[in-house]
């Protein structure tokens, strides 16, 4: 790998900035090298910048307690995105959100820049489950448990898959549930609620296939998975 590019994959430095440092001298194992198209190997090699060690990493994952009011995007020319809640160093490898949660909607968001995970867990084929906490507007009651386990029909025309609904707390006026898809349509929870009558007034996600929100996270707080979360989640582990 080229010296300005391993430089600019490890640090917030832009291409530019990595170039001008370079000309100052980086040292690499032990020499100092001012060539921009020096050729490095960046597993082994030392690279020292401001005389701290450049560690290369090619993949992140990081799992993010998404707070209301956020969007699910790397870029967003009016609302804050997940990607803003990240430090600095922590946006270098160009991470993005798997999937979406609604702008209302809190709770796990998995960021990486590894396409291949990100496609395996949002594949239809896959049926990769999401846990959610969900409170609505109204009773829920066993029937429509038996409803979303059979699949319900949203907007006249499309039948979801099966859904597993756990009823926490029930009355007239407001109800509780965990809810579980596997498939994740836009709105959907919202929409298999309306199809019940039923509005959606908090919605939270708690995981993704084996992945578990952390309950340590407040919201907007974020951490790096453990390596046995990220090996669960590549086997597809439940």
């Amino acid at each position: 790998m080229r010296l300005d590019k391993f430089i600019v994959t490890c640090s917030t430095l832009s291409r530019s900035e990595a170039k001008k440092k370079i000309k100052k001298g980086i040292t690499v194992n032990g020499v100092i090298i001012k060539s921009a198209d020096y050729k490095i190997d960046e597993n082994n090699d030392i690279v020292l910048l401001d005389e701290q060690q450049l560690i290369y990493k090619k993949n992140i994952y990081i799992m993010l307690n998404k707070p209301q009011n956020v969007v699910s995007a790397t870029e967003d020319k009016i609302d804050k995105t997940v990607i803003d809640l990240l430090k600095d160093e922590d946006k270098i490898l160009k991470p993005f959100p798997v999937g979406r949660l609604d702008k209302n909607t809190e709770g796990l968001i998995l960021l990486t820049n590894n396409g291949e995970l990100a496609h395996k867990l949002l594949s239809p084929k896959k049926d990769v489950e999401k846990k959610y906490y969900v409170e609505v507007d109204g009773m829920l009651t066993d029937d429509i448990v038996t409803t979303f386990f059979e699949g319900i029909t949203i907007d006249g025309d499309y039948k979801c898959k099966s859904a597993k609904l756990e009823l926490l707390s029930v009355s007239s006026e407001k109800s509780s549930a965990y809810i579980i898809i596997s498939e994740g349509k836009f709105h959907q929870i919202k929409r298999m609620m309306r199809a019940v009558n039923l509005t959606v007034t908090y919605l939270k996600r708690l995981s993704i296939g084996s992945l578990v929100l952390d309950e340590n996270l407040s919201l907007g707080e974020y951490r790096y998975l453990t390596i046995e979360e990220i090996n669960k989640l590549q086997k597809g582990d439940k």
